[in-house]
């Protein structure tokens, strides 16, 4: 294509930055292949044959093709951040810390486009097309990149009206005293995480009442009607108003942590490598940790009072 371009296989070594003799040889090994003689080559000129000219036009478009897909991914990888960028999302967290932060980002980035997919199941990458998911707690999937974003704080916690009714439970034990509300995951009831001299403890409440939503067992407890294990990034802003309280502080279990997820750290698209970045200097720069400003359950600090 060069040379029947530049009528010179000199000139199209030059544009190729290859020798005159490599691309001599790589046009006579096609006419091998082809069993046809492309080029009339003398001293002075080189001039496509009949059979040159008609392979010529068919392959033009074809290659023009070829480098202007090779050029669109070249701009995907290092120009300006566009396309088409599907995301998944633990419900909750999508809800309360995602797609409030979606809006900032498109007007950052006009031309990326967002599909943000709320589901608590783990996201399957390649069946479901996903470019970026956030997940919470540990990652086992060797395949996939986890960056932690912040901590995963869980917390039994009530609302003021029902601690100051009802007391809080100082023990584990006592919480079989206690109205407890539950979130059911992918079918499944949720166990309670807690840290008992220093190994988890897991506990099934006996709910009273069970969602699988979180905002609707957020609800239940701000309207006093139990307790229950709500993530930190969801409650942190009723712990500051005082409309909620904590409850066994001391038995916090371990932080598990917020990710944002990928598959490869090699050849991301810009408008990959973006989101992840925006996302991750956003989301921990939120207020969402302010748990450790109010370490003191409610009963402890009624009882110092």
């Amino acid at each position: 294509m060069a040379v029947a371009s530049e009528g010179s296989f000199a000139k199209a070594g030059e544009r190729l930055g290859v020798g005159r003799s490599a691309v001599c040889r790589n046009v006579q090994k096609l006419e091998t292949q082809l069993s046809t003689r492309l080029f009339l080559r003398t001293t002075r000129t080189t001039t496509l044959t009949q059979e040159g000219e008609r392979f010529f036009e068919n392959c033009n478009q074809g290659v023009t093709h070829i480098v202007e897909a090779i050029n669109d991914m070249l701009d995907l990888r290092n120009g300006p951040p566009r396309g088409f960028l599907r995301v998944r999302s633990t419900v909750g967290f999508g809800r309360k810390v995602v797609a409030p932060l979606l809006f900032r980002f498109s007007q950052a980035y006009p031309d990326i486009a967002v599909d943000l997919l709320l589901d608590d199941k783990p996201a399957d990458f390649a069946a479901e097309q996903i470019d970026v998911a956030f997940r919470d707690g540990h990652i086992e999937d060797s395949s996939i990149i986890a960056k932690q974003l912040i901590p995963m704080q869980r917390v039994l916690c009530a609302s003021r009206a029902y601690a100051e009714e009802r007391g809080l439970p100082s023990t584990l034990e006592d919480l079989e005293q206690h109205d407890c509300i539950n979130t059911r995951v992918n079918g499944r009831v949720f166990e309670w995480d807690f840290k008992v001299d220093g190994h988890v403890r897991k506990y099934l409440p006996t709910a009273r009442l069970t969602f699988n939503d979180s905002d609707l067992v957020l609800k239940a407890v701000l309207e006093g009607r139990g307790i229950a294990q709500l993530p930190g990034y969801q409650i942190c802003d009723y712990i500051s108003r005082n409309e909620l309280v904590m409850a066994l502080r001391r038995y916090v279990p371990d932080d598990g942590g917020h990710y944002i997820c990928f598959l490869s750290r090699q050849n991301l698209p810009s408008r990959i490598r973006v989101f992840v970045d925006f996302m991750t200097d956003e989301i921990r720069a939120l207020d969402s940790l302010c748990l450790g400003e109010y370490n003191t359950d409610y009963s402890e600090s009624r009882h110092q009072a």
